[in-house]
């Protein structure tokens, strides 16, 4: 008798259900008239203080904590949906998204200069030559952010900047930087990195009592350099830095991690090849240039914005890309300075600024978000 019950339960949830594909049906039908109203009179798709009015009165219709709290949730789903379906429309004619970008059919490479943050030998430097061949001109400053600044005051053409590490992460740096100047992302590269134990040509292993490198290397090298509890590990802002020191010191118990280029450089031999535990460890730098341009064969678009300090807003934001059906690749979140718990974003998507699915997703985020800011498509 139960298998009956539940059975007939079952029938009239099929038949509520029908009921409610053909009212949701009735309501889009609805918001594209809505579309079609402010295509006219050019008024914004998002009207927050419409949709909390029209929230408050939709809880005051049915009774219960728990049923109140579902209703807002549907019901913000629905109007997210029949926003984004309203941005899709004012794209389709016309309405979308000046976003200042200019294409072309390849980067400039010739006749151009380029700095790097760190010194000859650096994995930046190494980066650098890969990208654009060694007889490129190019020049080093000491941090990441003179580069951003030789770039964006037209001392060079392009920057080459580390922006994440497969074993040891983004580097969050460089994510404020992308935002506190006027640069963009025009192309990226992906260097292998093998990090080696370097010292003076007539020092042994036995001799090391001090380490130097840069932060993430030591990271990267952890498991090795932990098994000798008897050195010390100290930071510089570069592993090239860390190899030109142990020749300046002369020292032979100091030590560097760095790559073995570096240690040619240098004049340094290598104590112990290969010391980073991940053998697979690959970093990516991202070209800069002052210039707003992408190559048209690009397919990946990197932004950055901020939502709104409310609950929800984030899942907002990213339903964009759901209901555009564009892929995410990537998503870090970084504080925004002087103001408490609240965070800037900052999303890889797949796709070009030309295509009508990014379009619209980015005109859905730039009409919902504090801000937006496309930082380059490459």
């Amino acid at each position: 008798m139960k298998n009956l019950d539940l059975l007939e339960i079952r029938k009239q949830l099929d038949e509520v259900d029908a009921q409610m594909v053909r009212l949701f049906e009735e309501r889009m039908a609805l918001s594209m008239d809505v579309a079609k109203s402010k295509l006219a009179s050019g008024k914004a798709v998002y009207d927050g203080q419409r949709e909390k009015e029209k929230l408050a009165a939709l809880e005051k219709m049915t009774e219960g904590d728990f049923n109140r709290q579902a209703v807002r949730e549907l019901f913000t789903q629905l109007m997210t949906i029949g926003r984004k379906r309203q941005y899709q429309y004012l794209a389709e004619h016309g309405k979308a998204l000046d976003l200042g970008f200019c294409p072309v059919d390849s980067l400039k490479k010739e006749g151009v200069r380029v700095v790097y943050q760190g010194v000859e030998g650096a994995y930046s430097h190494g980066a650098a030559i890969q990208f654009f061949g060694a007889d490129t001109p190019m020049y080093h400053v000491p941090s990441w952010e003179d580069a951003m600044v030789e770039v964006e005051q037209g001392r060079a053409d392009y920057a080459v900047l580390p922006i994440e590490n497969s074993s040891a992460g983004a580097v969050s740096n460089n994510y404020d930087l992308l935002m506190k100047h006027s640069n963009y992302i025009v192309a990226e590269t992906q260097l292998r990195v093998t990090h080696a134990l370097l010292g003076l040509p007539q020092a042994r292993l036995d001799d090391i009592k001090t380490v130097y490198s840069h932060p993430q290397a030591l990271m990267q090298c952890s498991e090795y350099l932990n098994s000798h509890k008897e050195w010390s590990q100290i930071s510089v802002e570069n592993t090239a830095v860390a190899a030109r020191k142990i020749t300046a010191d002369g020292k032979a118990d100091q030590a560097a991690v760095a790559s073995e280029i570096a240690g040619s450089l240098y004049g340094l031999k290598v104590l112990a090849p290969a010391i980073n535990y991940n053998k697979n460890n690959v970093t990516r730098f991202i070209i800069i240039s002052p210039k707003a341009v992408y190559c048209r064969d690009a397919g990946k678009v990197s932004l950055c914005f901020e939502a709104p300090h409310i609950s929800g807003s984030l899942y907002n934001m990213l339903g964009n890309f759901i209901y555009n059906q564009v892929n995410m690749l990537r998503i870090e979140s970084r504080p925004i300075e002087g103001r408490s718990w609240e965070y800037r974003f900052f999303v890889d998507i797949e796709g070009s600024l030309e295509e009508a699915a990014v379009q619209n997703a980015l005109k859905g985020i730039a009409e919902e978000a504090a801000s937006l800011r496309i930082l380059g498509t490459y």
